[in-house]
């Protein structure tokens, strides 16, 4: 069995029924956000489905897949969990378990850039990998931010397949485009809508709420070169060592459109060359 919920369905593109502001500090790491967002899907999906369905199984939760950093929906999902297990308790249930899902291709490219066909075409490279084993008798919800034009899912249900998985299966979503008529770069718009510039990260890193994830560290270290000096010898050294080990275990020091920003990282971590990075 396979079940696709999604909270918010997005028919015109002025019109989410959430903050496109707020979306968008979610989407570089706020986490006040994100918890807003995780608990507000549980209880939808609470409301519209479990109420109905008595649950047989017990659940496993997988954010969106990710190799070293966690993605924005990372921390969403840790908030998602925290309301499900909530209900689950009281209602006698079994509380979630977690997976993860491991993908082993990095890219540069901002995805929310592109059409149907160029993100299919990109993902198509990458490959996800599973713990067949641990999700033996049990029920397993995929989490989501946003579906776009579902190239993520399709690989998640290509996973399945090649894994002969057959757990019954949720596909769970924040918001979904509904209508195919509005371009898929409407991602671009929500995820950038706050963040104009890397001076707009500030108040979002130097806040009481922030997780860094995938795209934060991407946006970053691609900026360009005199921006991004000014903005890092504005941030705190904590910061500043967990945004360069972050790169470093995604293998962003492969990527060659980094390396000139990632130097000066290097540099202002190690400015006597005593160690060598």
């Amino acid at each position: 069995m396979t079940f696709t919920y999604s909270l918010h369905k997005i028919h015109h593109p002025d019109s989410f029924g959430f903050s496109p502001d707020a979306y968008s500090r979610f989407k570089f790491g706020d986490d006040g956000v994100a918890k807003d967002f995780g608990i507000a899907l549980a209880e939808g999906f609470i409301r519209n489905y479990l109420h109905y369905v008595p649950l047989e199984k017990q659940l496993v939760v997988i954010s969106s897949p990710y190799s070293f950093i966690p993605t924005a929906t990372f921390a969403m999902k840790n908030h998602f969990v925290f309301r499900l297990n909530r209900w689950l308790a009281e209602e006698g249930y079994p509380v979630v378990q977690e997976a993860k899902v491991h993908r082993t291709i990095t890219y540069k490219e901002d995805y929310g850039e592109l059409n149907a066909a160029e993100r299919l075409n990109l993902i198509n490279n990458d490959s996800f990998h599973i713990d067949r084993s641990f999700l033996e008798g049990k029920a397993v919800i995929f989490l989501d931010d946003i579906r776009i034009t579902g190239s993520h899912e399709k690989m998640i249900l290509r996973m399945v397949e090649e894994y002969e998985l057959k757990n019954d299966i949720y596909l769970l979503y924040f918001a979904e485009l509904a209508n195919p008529s509005i371009h898929p770069n409407i991602e671009n718009y929500l995820n950038y809508h706050h963040v104009k510039s890397i001076f707009d990260l500030e108040k979002i890193i130097q806040g009481d709420s922030f997780l860094i994830n995938t795209r934060i560290v991407k946006y970053i270290l691609n900026y360009d070169y005199e921006s991004f000096c000014i903005f890092l010898q504005n941030q705190s050294d904590n910061f500043v060592n967990l945004l360069y080990n972050m790169a470093l275990g995604n293998g962003y020091h492969t990527i060659d459109a980094y390396a000139r920003n990632l130097g000066f990282i290097n540099r202002f971590i190690y400015p006597t060359n005593n160690i060598k990075a």
